[in-house]
């Protein structure tokens, strides 16, 4: 039986690192917003033993580094099956493009291969061997907006926000996430503008509580100010820390941002460690229009919108 599910893609609503942890990690504080924009998985499984990866994209891994191929690992073993499970990964999200492809791919994977076995893992279970693999792949078992603590893993639901029009662009260059960790140490290290790491967490920390107790008063007071709360996120001061390190070695990014605001997006940002970057827009035409231009000029974007959790679970198996 094969089974076939869409893996979508995030973005980061203002990143910030915080100090190195005993295990090599850093604490980090994060809003992650879960978008349209997706890769396909096929699962197959037949009698026999083993994983296959494949992919028609190089540049996806096939051997047991492939984080599908780990989560498989795992889940066969929890879940107490036995077979041949083939993962077949159509990528149309970059690779190292900072979406959480990978990720994503892993929790489609874990997915899939519950439906195509008819057996199900419970959610705390599913949540420990999602950390297992990867510190992004918790916030695909639960969709939509989502605080992210500790090494981003641990993932805590946020208000299911109304979605709202955003482009994403997609440049061929690969950012290392290990690479962005260092050069961001060695700038803490150097005092380059950069204050304790401690007191940019718990910044982070206050303005998301304003934000929140905002959000939910304004809700209830008029629904009008509550049409667009991400748009009040941002508009916070927030910001993604890895945008002080990757832009210095990669300007071209810098000035894609400029491009998205130029375009009209009423925020924009890198999306974690990058290459990808992504705009807020009011309306739906104001993205496809900015994004039409961008391409125009030779950018790599699309138009898409944030999406709800409900949006999120229905549309996986659509």
């Amino acid at each position: 039986m094969s089974v076939t599910v869409r893996s979508f893609a995030k973005i980061n609503l203002g990143l910030y690192i915080g100090p190195p942890r005993p295990d090599g990690f850093h604490e980090l504080r994060t809003v992650y917003q879960t978008i349209g924009l997706y890769d396909l998985i096929t699962i197959g499984v037949r009698r026999g033993a083993g994983i296959e990866i494949l992919s028609a994209d190089s540049r996806v891994p096939t051997d047991a580094t492939n984080t599908c191929y780990r989560i498989v690992e795992r889940a066969m073993a929890a879940l107490g099956a036995k077979g041949r499970v083939t993962v077949e990964i159509e990528k149309r999200l970059p690779v190292q493009g900072g979406l959480g492809g990978a990720s994503a791919n892993a929790v489609a994977t874990l997915l899939a291969l519950e439906r195509a076995l008819k057996k199900r893992l419970p959610q705390a279970d599913r949540l420990r061997i999602a950390a297992e693999v990867g510190s992004d792949l918790p916030l695909f078992l639960v969709g939509g907006t989502a605080l992210g603590v500790e090494r981003g893993e641990a993932v805590f639901p946020l208000p299911d926000l109304p979605a709202i029009p955003c482009v994403i662009v997609t440049p061929e260059i690969g950012v290392s996430t290990p690479r962005a960790f260092a050069d961001w140490d060695r700038k803490v290290a150097e005092k380059l503008t950069v204050s304790a790491p401690s007191d940019r967490i718990n910044r982070f920390g206050h303005v998301l509580s304003a934000w929140l107790s905002d959000a939910s008063g304004a809700s209830a007071r008029s629904r009008s100010r509550a049409e667009s709360p991400l748009l009040d996120l941002v508009r916070t001061g927030i910001e993604n820390d890895f945008e002080r390190v990757v832009f210095p070695q990669y300007p071209e990014l810098r000035d894609f941002k400029s491009v998205l605001e130029g375009a009209g997006a009423l925020y924009a940002s890198l999306s974690g460690s990058g290459s990808a970057l992504y705009g807020l827009f009011r309306t739906r035409d104001a993205a496809k229009r900015a994004a039409a231009k961008l391409k125009k000029a030779g950018v790599p974007a699309q138009a898409t919108s944030t999406m709800t959790r409900r949006q999120y679970w229905k549309r996986i198996f659509d």
